[in-house]
């Protein structure tokens, strides 16, 4: 256990944190980030101190037995961060119930996001014969309705291990004192998550490190349930066994598009791969973090791990692994802006890079990273762009196009379901759509080119069978 601090909102954040019944590992990580905090660490780095990234592995160069690979995934997990309720789509639960395709032939009804990551671990078993256990991070809001969802999946479980294990909470911090904030108008908002690095936290705190280690698996492969394209793959399984490196991370090539965001780089003084997010970027080196020719790989947050080198780390540190600081400053309601100014303390999962030495990173393909964090990527992903194979696995049948729907209509799930309630168009035949305006579409559209819509100054509707494409809609 940490000593005790002397300041008081770091007082007042524990005995708040330990009423509500929060794991003391977890109150240590939070405390020692507090004194970090306290202290004028804001986690920056500095393009000074940094190298690009050149020395990747890669995906389509690997080239193992069939039966090492198989040797390699019957050892390893899969672990899901489900924590995210999807509020900046205006969801109000996990985001991974949320449809993202059509009735599939073997599956009644619209398949979610939670349905397509049971799938892909059943295809995998059957096609490898590892026993594969699915773990869930969870957090209180997302926890009930998700194994509410996985109570059909009645082989889903593998004895001995959790289907899920709880991601932690602390206190928001007022901006002003860094005390814990009161908001009587909703008290739930007094809290927040440490952001996804509290996965180790959470992993070790509740035993779940331990289950897994007690049932003899050695790896462990750790993504977003938002992002479909990390399916169980057991060529990666038998490269990261094969590597002997205690973690790696996943990471794909840079485009215009992914100029902001988190991206790799070497720390100079000494030669540690470090990750970088946007909110660890001076200003002074906006320009040079996106350059996409200098630093040429974004981080997809795919992460593999050796569960006995985490283990190690984690028990040497008493449960407090060493991560950057990230301080995030919000309002306590983020839907009012006039509402008291917080900081969140986060860290990221990825910037766990740091802390092994002989770390490595591997280039993957876009086909690994298809997240959905606004309904512009919900669109694409539910359209025609994509085919699921046998392997539950989302296949592009041609380049995705970019799409920008109108935020003041289609921001929400609610308001983007009205507007598409007869299905998606079809996307095959685009670079790109552009809708401006209150535009419903009909059935059996299709959009061609660099497709735009502009406000008409009133609700309109795309008629079915149409296409629309530069020009806007045509028959």
């Amino acid at each position: 256990m940490s000593s005790p601090s002397t300041s008081t909102g770091l007082n007042q954040s524990i005995d708040r944190m330990r009423d509500a019944g929060v794991a003391p590992a977890a109150i240590d990580v939070f405390s020692r980030f507090y004194r970090l905090l306290e202290s004028g660490e804001t986690g920056m780095i500095a393009e000074s101190d940094v190298e690009p990234l050149t020395d990747v592995a890669r995906r389509d160069e690997i080239d193992l037995p069939d039966d090492q690979a198989r040797a390699a995934l019957e050892r390893t997990a899969i672990i899901k961060l489900n924590g995210g309720l999807g509020t900046s789509m205006g969801m109000d639960r996990a985001k991974s119930l949320l449809p993202v395709r059509d009735t599939d032939p073997q599956h009644p009804g619209p398949l979610t996001f939670l349905d397509v990551i049971v799938a892909q671990v059943r295809a995998a078993r059957s096609a490898t014969g590892a026993t594969l256990p699915l773990l869930l991070m969870n957090s209180f809001r997302t926890r009930d309705d998700t194994l509410s969802a996985l109570a059909p999946y009645d082989d889903l479980a593998v004895d001995g291990l959790p289907l899920d294990f709880l991601q932690n909470r602390e206190p928001k911090l007022r901006a002003d004192d860094l005390t814990p904030v009161d908001w009587p108008a909703d008290p739930g908002l007094e809290w927040c998550p440490p952001g996804h690095g509290d996965l180790y936290t959470a992993l070790y705190a509740s035993g779940a490190l331990q289950a897994l280690r007690d049932a003899g698996y050695r790896y462990a492969s750790i993504s977003n349930s938002d992002n479909l394209g990390a399916a169980p793959d057991a060529t990666m399984a038998g490269w990261f066994a094969a590597s002997g490196a205690p973690f790696a991370a996943e990471v794909a090539r840079r485009t215009p598009a992914d100029r902001k965001g988190g991206h790799l780089v070497v720390r100079r003084s000494d030669g540690r791969i470090v990750l970088r997010e946007t909110a660890q970027t001076l200003d002074a080196d906006t320009d040079a973090a996106a350059d996409i020719s200098r630093h040429r790989y974004f981080n997809t947050n795919n992460l593999w791990f050796d569960l006995e080198a985490l283990a190690a780390e984690l028990e040497r540190t008493g449960g407090v692994l060493e991560l950057p600081l990230i301080r995030n400053t919000k309002t306590v309601d983020p839907t009012d802006a006039s509402s008291p100014e917080v900081v969140q303390i986060e860290s990221a999962m990825g910037a766990a890079v740091e802390v092994f030495g002989g770390a490595v990173a591997i280039e993957v393909g876009r086909d690994r990273f298809l997240p959905v964090k606004t309904t512009n990527d919900l669109l694409v992903l539910r359209s025609d762009v994509y085919e699921l194979d046998d392997a539950y696995r989302f296949v592009a049948q041609t380049d995705a196009p970019l799409v920008d729907l109108d935020p003041a209509y289609y921001k929400s799930v609610a308001g983007f379901e009205a507007r598409f309630d007869d299905g998606a168009p079809s996307l095959r035949g685009a670079q790109s759509l552009t809708v401006r305006g209150d535009w419903t579409f009909g059935a059996s559209v299709a959009v061609v080119a660099d497709a735009s819509l502009t406000d008409r100054g009133g609700a309109a509707r795309v008629p079915d069978g149409t296409v629309v494409g530069p020009d806007g809609v045509s028959d």
